[in-house]
């Protein structure tokens, strides 16, 4: 059975976009969802393991698209546990 860990990253809007692509980089990351102040979820991006640049393109310009309507936000993140173990 695969754990899923879930870890929550409050970033001003400008901030958004940068956070999202580095989430994106490191790895292991099955969901995101970005929120906004109040809670509510704004988007929710599904993520797999094979995933190319050119389905990722699109998904990065509605971020980026959502960040300039959002002053705060919360960006919620779903991991594959092993992909934790194997860094420690």
């Amino acid at each position: 059975m695969v754990e899923i860990d879930k870890e929550e990253i409050k970033v001003k809007g400008e901030q958004l976009l940068q956070k999202v692509k580095e989430t994106i980089q490191a790895g292991n990351v099955r969901k995101i969802s970005i929120k906004d102040k109040d809670g509510n979820i704004v988007i929710a991006l599904p993520l797999t393991v094979g995933v190319l640049g050119a389905v990722i393109a699109p998904m990065l310009a509605a971020v980026g698209a959502v960040a300039a309507l959002l002053t705060e936000c919360t960006i919620s993140i779903e991991r594959t546990g092993k992909g934790k173990a194997a860094k420690k």
